[in-house]
């Protein structure tokens, strides 16, 4: 069973551990070893301020499978595209892959997204990640031909990959 709810300030640690653990799983591979360990260490803290920062109009949606969390969403307005939304980001715990929690969290993202007036939506991925660009497609994303740079913090910007699709 898949539920799907929004967070609360309290999922703050849930989220955290979905997000360094996913993370951890996909993205450490691309840099130094001890940027890698921080970046896992600073993505278990940073949703409690997210959560308790009333960000407008971004929700982060969370994703149980019998009961136990395994995957986000935070979406909402664009933050370089007037009039689209963007997924800003979407993490699957490993433990989770495979499973369908991200499907069905992508699908009540996007309704989501729909009911509260957006009819496009983005998101940006890195390239070398195969296993994210076939979730997207899966999910009916598209490439938009958009490509940036995008640095993590370590100074070595890795290409991200730009995905739309409908509402």
């Amino acid at each position: 069973m898949i539920d799907i709810r929004l967070a609360v300030p309290e999922d703050g640690d849930v989220l955290g551990e979905i997000h360094a653990a996913a993370w951890e799983a996909a993205y450490a591979p691309f840099f130094a070893p001890e940027f890698a360990a921080e970046a896992v260490r600073d993505r278990r803290g940073r949703w409690h301020a997210r959560l308790a920062g009333g960000h407008g109009r971004e929700t982060v949606l969370l994703a149980l499978h019998d009961g136990r969390p395994l995957a986000l969403s935070f979406c909402g307005p664009s933050e370089n595209r007037p009039g689209l939304a963007e997924i800003h980001s979407c993490y699957a715990h490993p433990d989770g892959w495979g499973s369908g929690v991200a499907t069905v969290l992508m699908t009540a993202t996007l309704r989501h997204l729909g009911e509260t007036g957006f009819t496009r939506v983005h998101l940006w991925t890195l390239r070398d990640t195969p296993r994210s660009r076939r979730f997207y497609t899966k999910c009916g994303f598209s490439e938009s031909g958009r490509e940036r740079a995008f640095d993590f913090g370590d100074g070595n910007p890795l290409t991200q990959i730009e995905y739309e699709q409908s509402c």
